[in-house]
Order: structure tokens, then sequence, then C-alpha cells
């Protein structure tokens, strides 16, 4: 149904970030290929994603949002994707496998993350005080909080196109 462009049939606005995915890692990704059908869509999320990087929460408690919305959407390119992303970070084994599974994690402070993040899913972002103060207990700050929700705009973006391309 979606092509996977190469650097010649891509749309004009797509070929930048191409280029610069297959400078960086020596190939394109199929799922870039298919997303380059939508410049926009593509590079608002390369974009997203560069900047969720930025923030302040650490890569641990980032990989658990990105994790924690890609196996509650299903997305299986996303959930091998970053489980190896999780692998190179030195996370725990038994951390892996719990977000894999949708289950509870073993390091309170990532599963204050882990639950916070569907929390914000479950109640469209309407959480309640109890939902911040389990945050708070764990060190999170408000600054933190709207990390998660800028996590979650960007990687339910990211998975809900990668299921509608049928990213591999």
């Amino acid at each position: 149904m979606f092509r996977a462009h190469t650097l010649e049939t891509a749309p004009h606005a797509a070929r930048q970030a191409m280029r610069a995915l297959q400078s960086n890692t020596g190939t394109i990704p199929d799922a870039v290929r298919r997303l380059a059908e939508s410049p926009e869509l593509l590079n608002g999320f390369l974009a997203m994603s560069a900047a969720f990087e930025r923030c302040t929460l650490d890569p641990l408690a980032r990989e658990v949002v990105i994790m924690t919305v890609a196996v509650r959407n299903d997305c299986h390119v996303c959930i091998a994707m970053h489980t190896g992303k999780l692998r190179k970070l030195g996370a725990a084994p038994e951390i892996v496998t719990a977000l894999r599974a949708a289950a509870p994690l073993p390091d309170a402070r990532l599963e204050a993350i882990r639950i916070f993040t569907l929390d914000v899913l479950a109640a469209a972002g309407g959480v309640d005080e109890d939902a911040l103060a389990a945050l708070r207990t764990q060190g999170y700050t408000e600054r933190n909080a709207l990390e998660v929700v800028f996590g979650i705009g960007t990687y339910t973006m990211s998975t809900l196109a990668n299921r509608l391309i049928r990213a591999e």
C-alpha cells in the first residue's frame, strides 16, 4: 500500500532527512522510506524526536515513555527498535522484559514514569493530583510531567504512522 521511497522517488522535502539518516546509519530504514510519502510527518517526527532527546528526563526514563506508548499502540517496529536502544543504554534485562510485557518495572523510579505515562494516556492529560504527587515522590518535576506529555505526543504520532504504513 505505502511505497518505500528511494532518494530518487521521495518527495523533494523528504530527501534531506533521508540523506542524513543514510549518512548517520549507512541505511534508510523501511519506516523512513515509507513515511517519506509525507515529508511533513517525517520531518516533524524527526524534529520532535530530537527535541525529546534533549529534554531533562534521563535516557532510560525517556525510553520508558517511548516503550510504554509503543507497547500500548502495538507498534512492533517501535518495540524492536527501542528494545535495542534500551540494551545499548545498559538497561537491566528485567526492565526490558517488563516493558515489552506491559508489566510493572522492578525499578520504582522508572515504574513511576511508566505509570504516569499510562495515567496521562487514560485521562487524556487530565490526571489527578495523586498521579502528579506519585511522580514527584520519585524525584520528578512538573517539567518532567510535561516532558512525558511531549514524549507521548511524539511517539503516538510515530507508532500510529508506522502501523498505518505497515513498517517492517
